[in-house]
Formats: C-alpha cells, structure tokens, sequence
C-alpha cells in the first residue's frame, strides 16, 4: 500500500475517533437548580445554552464544593475558576450549604418539565460535561459535612410486606392506586400523568418492579432527609449538608422495552416525582438548598459514579515520640515524680496559707479595712 493509501487510512481513523469522542461528550450533560425564593444558580435558560457551553467533572465537583460553603480545591485552573463564576451568584458570602446531587441514566433532554421551571421562576444553568468520566468531591471532614447517600436498596431494611406498604404509600403521594403485592406476584401501581395518561406498572416483571423500587427508594431517602435536616436544625451542631445518588430506572425500561409508551410514560412519572420532592426540599430547607442533575445516555454497565465523595485526611497535631521501651519508663518515672513533687510543694503551699490567715490579725486585712481608719 503506498503512503497516499496509509495516509488515508489514518484520516478515517482519526475522523472515526473524534466523532465517537464528541457524541461520548455529548451524552453527558448537568444541571444546576435552585429555588425561586434564593439565587444562587446565575440564571441560563434552556435554549440559550450552546454547543460551546461545557464543563468538566472536576469543574462541577469544585463548584459543588463551593455551594456546600467550602474553598474550592487549590488546584483549580484559572479557566476552571472563570467557570466556576459563570455558573454561581457573585456573593461568597450567600450559599446554601445544601446540595442535591442526582445522577440519572438513560433520560435524553430535560429532566424537569418546562411548565415546572416556568411556574417556579427557578434559576436554571446547563452546560454539556466533557473530559473523563469520574471526580471526586473532596470534602475537609466528615464532622463538618453531613452526606446521605439517595440510591440505597430496599432489600437491606426492607421485606415483602414492607415494599408493599411504601409502594401504597408512594402511589397515595402521586395521587394513585397500588393493588396487589409482591409476594402474590399480582402487585400494580397506577399513577396519572400530567399528560392524562395513566402509567400503568405490574410488579411482576423485574423491570416494573425495579423502576417502582428505585422510585420508592428515592422518595424514602428524601423524606428520611427532612428527618436529619430537622435534627440538625434544632441543634448546634450546623453541619453542611450533601445528598447525592444514582436513579437507574429509566435506563432499565429503555433496556426493556425500547423507546416505546412505557419508557415516555415512565419519564414523566420521573419528572413528577423529581418536581415534588424538590419542593418538598425547598420547603423543608427554607430555599437554601441547590438541585444539581447529571444526565448520562451511557450504560450504567460501562461506567460507575460519576461524582464521588472523598474526605480529605486530617493532619494529626500530637507529637509522637520514638524510643525504645526502656528509655519510655525513664520518661514515665520523671514525668511521675514531678506530678508527685508539684503536687506536694502545692499541698504544703495551701496548709501553710491557711494557718496564716487563720492567724492573722483583722486589722491587718486590707481588703476588710481598707476603708476604716484605725488608731
């Protein structure tokens, strides 16, 4: 082959991995919410938002840094800081110290409805996320940052009986019906749609069941949230608090069942149940909190978290000292017999003062006669 033929090549190559490059960033998305009530997200609307408008992970876990109320990492590059300030309020002083962080798989577009944000006058930010797949929140201790983890399984704390009585619970809260159980394999949750369709899930197949479970799970941590915010509201203890997760439903019903009714039905139901909680947080929280969303159109099996939490260790004060063991009982005898001498000239100090001012004469305390002319 000659070196025109090998050159072509090599540009198909090269054309083949930018454009599997760019539609990897372009599955990758985030948005920044915050309530009508506080500003702290600087406003960008939907359709003003840019292909060139793009943030890196590492970006959007120093920005989560700085909303939880922390310094953002003293790595951070002068692009990453100008960043930073296109996408928070100016004040440093204002932040919420409350973040949400919800990673979402398998949901193309947005994930709240726009007669949502409409309607609540939410300042919105979006921006495509490019660059690797993983970062880590570093965070200064686990005593100054309270983090609740959204996406814990209901078969740790919970049996048959009990995700019965959470579905019920969950169906009631969206103004449905659930029927049935698990056990019996006859279970069904029917939940109205702001579209005037009904969504319509039996709980015997897996991916039904796992859709509804990961809902119930949500809704659950949510409301075990207000619970810890209370607690620590009425304390004085004031830690900042992170609560972040992972929603798999979505992306398990388009494995199933492709881009068909249920999937499009099941994404609504997602964006109600997401509404509603966000103002069950904003309500709880008094506004001070921020809704960040990461969308991702990979498979979960390709991929973990994308954010992680990681504490950064604490530097110990304590000064140790090494030596071998004979030369640690010279230093507990020393330091022993100058506790038990200290201890000894002080007794004898305080007998001797009070003998003394048992004896003294009144005339000759000051303190008692300072006022009084004596003869």
């Amino acid at each position: 082959m000659d070196f025109r033929g090998v050159a072509k090549i090599n540009f198909l190559m090269l054309i083949s991995f930018l454009c599997l490059q760019a539609r990897a960033e372009s599955s990758r998305s985030v948005f920044f919410l915050d309530g009508s009530s506080q500003r702290y997200i600087r406003n960008r609307p939907l359709d003003a938002a840019g292909e060139t408008d793009s943030m890196s992970l590492y970006e959007v876990a120093a920005a989560t840094s700085v909303l939880l109320g922390f310094a953002p990492p003293s790595s951070l590059p002068a692009d990453s800081s100008y960043k930073l300030n296109e996408v928070l309020s100016p004040n440093p002083f204002d932040r919420p110290q409350a973040v949400m962080i919800l990673e979402v798989r398998g949901v193309k577009g947005p994930l709240l409805p726009a007669d949502y944000l409409n309607f609540q006058g939410s300042t919105l930010f979006r921006s495509r996320v490019i660059g690797s797949s993983k970062a880590e929140i570093r965070l200064p201790g686990e005593d100054e940052v309270s983090v609740v983890t959204l996406d814990e399984p209901l078969d740790d704390e919970c049996n048959a009986a009990c995700v019965d009585k959470e579905l019920s619970n969950l169906a009631h809260w969206l103004r449905g019906s659930y029927l049935g159980s698990i056990k019996s394999l006859d279970g069904e949750l029917s939940v109205p749609l702001p579209s005037g369709s009904t969504l319509k899930l039996h709980l015997s197949k897996k991916t039904d069941l796992h859709f509804a479970s990961s809902l119930v799970s949500l809704f659950r941590s949510i409301k075990k949230v207000v619970e810890i915010h209370e607690d620590l509201a009425g304390s004085s203890v004031n830690p900042a608090e992170l609560l972040i997760g992972r929603f798999t439903g979505i992306e398990v019903l388009e494995e199933e069942y492709g881009p068909e009714e249920i999937t499009q039905q099941g994404v609504q139901l997602f964006q109600t149940t997401l509404a509603k909680l966000f103002d069950l947080l904003q309500t709880a929280y008094g506004g001070k909190i921020v809704l960040i969303i990461m969308s991702n159109e990979e498979p979960s099996s390709h991929s973990g978290a994308m954010l992680d939490v990681t504490f950064s260790a604490r530097i110990s004060r304590w000064l140790k000292e090494e030596s071998t063991t004979n030369a640690t009982s010279e230093v507990l005898l020393v330091r022993r017999s100058l506790a038990w001498i200290t201890g000894i000239i002080l007794l004898v100090s305080t007998i001797i003062g009070v003998y003394l001012l048992l004896n003294m004469s009144l005339t000759r305390d000051t303190l008692l006669y300072s006022n009084v002319k004596l003869d």
